[in-house]
């Protein structure tokens, strides 16, 4: 018997086929059930449309038998099986694909058309099997044909094909699996529990049933303490994707143990979101909100992303093209029939249709968290506990561009309660006459609730939202406003407050004009301006910036790795209705040697307030006890 030469253009293509095109070997599998799956639709909708009389869907099965003494591997299925010209065509000729011809030729009108689920396309899976085998039989009779026939080969050296004798319809492929190598340990592929463990990974949804024959072991009925073996025939997979149920049929504890189970959680998620569309992009989704971060979650180590399914066949476990980096902490998959592969499988093109199932995924996760803030704020302030921060993260790192996405997501503490307020919120609390909204930033929101800087905010009813996030004065900085309404600091250099203390005070900075640049010189560059100050009310004295650049911002940008410092323009702001000023004052007149030591204890009095470090402790120390004695 002659050895035919593949029909491909050249030896070198089934090499790069068996070498480059796949990423792991393992995919091989997913690709030949894929492949009997196709037959058995193939059949079955042949079944339906021609009225074929005997052919029930219970009765298609696929089987894997191991062979572990022969090194075999063997996948069989019963459908619509190969003529001989058919194996020279699909098997002699690579990527040229009889599941991709069946489904253009198929009559989508027809109701049997809809009912199947064609997975193939190119034409090449079959040929992944060289990665593990270096010897492939294949046994194969067409439904209605009395003769069946053998195709072997043993790779890019051509093949062979003869008349065979085989029971049935079908097809049965024997893969004799490669020696063990340094480099590689074929020997997996011949045992159970892999083939379990792939089978479920990416065949689980597989819509007929996966069989093997696994061995059992239990204690002898007639003695206990013996063990026997025994085999047992079972199906390795779910075969009907939860997703594709109807949300009637299941429960909250369904989707729950789904979750478990497939993302290796011990708790239950927060919310699991089923989605399932049409149109434009037609998809269906299984989206979870876990109940907590992850160890690694702001780490670079964390890896986002969705598994993504075509026709319930796992194409890629983590796709992260189909989740923004601002909803990361989303689990679940998608499902759909409409997306562009690659040959391989195992990577997407990248088109209209993939952008179209991310938008409306980002848009679902969107309403769903919003129906979480409004109806059940316990659980959604879980959920901004654990992954708030991404928000923020999502609005400075699009430099603004997600804020209508994100910003009435953003909780925060205030001087209104211990709870947690959103913007809207805050702006429905707003006093009548108050034009912006305020915020003071700290490590703790107790600890900016003593901060003098919002002393005098408070005194007129005003709201002070408390930002104690490190990115938050960056986000804040990139929103700008909300609803028309302005952002200002609490210790920026302008309230927007205009009354008549403000007025007192400017005059004050006049009259004391001299005084106040005496003080500025004894403190040298440590900073910018003083100036008498009408936000405080009881402290002597503050420190706040000027300029783009906060004190808080200082020092979250000096904490960053990198030699390049920041510095804010600081500002030492002199309480003006305090006993104090009138002091410095009559110092000035009378004794400036020690009202340049005054103004330094007190700017170091105001980095202490502000818990910014001091310039130098011993002098400061120094200071007080010259005063003491």
């Amino acid at each position: 018997m002659r050895k035919k030469a593949f029909k491909a253009e050249s030896k070198r293509l089934l090499e790069l086929m068996i070498n480059s095109i796949y990423t792991h070997k393992e995919i091989f599998l997913r690709e030949l059930i894929s492949n009997a799956s196709d037959a058995i639709d193939k059949l079955y909708y042949h079944s339906l449309k021609d009225g074929i009389s005997g052919l029930a869907r219970e009765q298609f099965e696929i089987n894997i038998d191991i062979d572990s003494q022969a090194r075999t591997l063997t996948i069989s299925d019963n459908g619509i099986g190969m003529t001989a010209e058919e194996l020279e065509n699909n098997l002699g000729t690579i990527a040229k694909s009889g599941s991709l011809s069946f489904k253009n030729d198929a009559d989508h009108s027809d109701e049997a058309a809809e009912d199947i689920d064609i997975i193939g396309q190119f034409g090449v899976g079959f040929y992944s099997a060289f990665m593990v085998a270096d010897h492939i039989e294949v046994t194969s009779r067409a439904f209605g044909s009395d003769t069946a026939n053998l195709w072997k080969s043993d790779g890019v050296d051509g093949y062979t094909i003869e008349p065979c004798d085989m029971d049935g319809h079908g097809t049965i492929i024997k893969l004799s699996i490669k020696p063990d190598s340094e480099e590689e340990d074929y020997g997996r592929f011949l045992e159970q529990y892999t083939i379990e463990s792939l089978v479920r990974k990416y065949s689980d949804y597989i819509r007929y049933p996966i069989k093997m024959e696994r061995t059992k072991t239990r204690a002898k009925a007639d003695n206990e303490e013996e063990i026997e073996e025994y085999t047992e025939v079972d199906t390795l997979n779910s075969m009907v994707p939860i997703w594709k149920r109807s949300k009637s049929e299941l429960t909250e504890e369904d989707y729950n143990n789904f979750y478990k189970e497939k993302f290796f959680d011990f708790t239950d998620p927060l919310r699991s979101i089923h989605i399932a569309t049409e149109g434009t992009a037609t998809f269906n989704a299984l989206l979870y909100i876990p109940s907590k971060a992850p160890y690694n979650y702001y780490t670079r180590d964390y890896e986002k992303g969705l598994k993504l399914y075509a026709n319930g066949v796992l194409i890629m476990d983590m796709c992260k093209d189909l989740i923004p980096d601002c909803f990361s902490f989303v689990k679940g998959l998608v499902d759909s029939q409409d997306l562009s592969l690659n040959i391989s499988r195992e990577l997407l093109q990248h088109d209209r249709q993939l952008k179209l199932i991310a938008t409306s995924l980002e848009k679902k996760i969107k309403a769903e968290l919003k129906k979480m803030l409004e109806n059940d704020r316990e659980n959604y302030e879980k959920v901004f506990a654990n992954f708030g921060l991404q928000f923020k993260y999502g609005i400075y790192s699009s430099y603004g561009r997600d804020k209508e996405l994100l910003s009435d997501l953003l909780l925060f503490r205030s001087s209104n309660s211990d709870g947690m307020t959103t913007f809207a919120e805050y702006c429905e609390r707003m006093r009548e006459n108050q034009k912006y909204i305020y915020y003071a930033c700290g490590e703790s929101a107790e600890r900016i609730a003593r901060m003098p800087q919002i002393e005098r905010l408070l005194s007129k009813g005003y709201e002070v939202l408390y930002l104690t996030d490190d990115i938050d004065e960056f986000t804040f900085r990139v929103l700008n406003e909300w609803d028309g309404k302005e952002f200002r600091s609490a210790s920026g250099d302008d309230l927007g407050i205009e009354d008549d203390d403000t007025a007192s005070t400017e005059q004050l900075e006049k009259d004391n004009a001299e005084m106040l640049s005496f003080i500025k010189d004894s403190l040298g560059d440590k900073v910018a301006k003083v100036r008498p100050s009408n936000r405080l009310m009881s402290c002597p004295v503050c420190i706040t910036a000027d300029g783009m650049v906060s004190l808080e911002m200082e020092r979250v940008l000096n904490a960053a790795p990198g030699d390049q410092k920041v510095k804010a323009e600081r500002v030492l702001e002199i309480n003006a209705s305090h006993p104090i000023f009138e002091k410095l004052s009559a110092l000035y007149e009378n004794d400036q040697a020690k009202l340049s030591k005054y103004a330094k204890l007190l700017y170091n009095q105001a980095l202490l307030i502000e818990d910014l470090p001091l310039d130098d402790p011993l002098e400061f120390a120094s200071s007080i006890c010259d005063l003491m004695v």
